[in-house]
């Protein structure tokens, strides 16, 4: 990764609500909550991470339910990977614990975006690259450190 990154958000997507951890360089939480599928909440806790430096926005799918956060790290600006779901449970093995929670979800995402880079993929504009991530074809390793173009989110940061 050729960006260096403060804080490394992981969202863990749901039909709902989703729940993000944000972690700095070191590993320190600063933030882990529930997160309203809400663009002006999303843009809100994205811009409260982001004023402690460059931000990694992180989810664990960019299509359908993910992509409203998708959208928003854009427009706001935020560099965005998503970690592939077989890579997700192989990750998720090494850490203590077996429940399967949204909060354990997101912070596993975050961390491994801050330890483990090679493991994301990045989410480049346009639907067909979304469309790509969402099919088993899509099995490249690339860094998510360019900056991606603002994408279509209703109300620019």
């Amino acid at each position: 990764m050729t960006q260096p990154y403060a804080v490394f958000c992981g969202v863990d997507v749901g039909k709902g609500e989703h729940h993000a951890v944000g972690l700095t360089a070191a590993g320190k939480r600063v933030h882990d909550k529930a997160l309203p599928n809400d663009e002006s909440k999303l843009r809100a806790v994205f811009d409260r991470l982001a004023a402690h430096g460059p931000l990694l926005i992180v989810v664990d799918q960019p299509n359908t339910i993910g992509a409203l956060p998708v959208a928003v790290a854009r427009a706001c600006g935020h560099d965005v990977a998503y970690l592939p779901g077989s890579g997700m449970r192989r990750i998720a093995d090494l850490y203590p614990g077996q429940a399967k929670t949204d909060a354990r979800d997101a912070f596993i995402i975050a961390d491994a975006a801050r330890t483990m880079s090679h493991a994301l993929r990045r989410v480049d504009t346009g639907d067909d690259t979304l469309t790509e991530l969402g099919s088993s074809s899509a099995t490249t390793t690339t860094s998510p450190a360019k900056r991606p173009a603002p994408s279509t989110a209703s109300v620019a940061c």
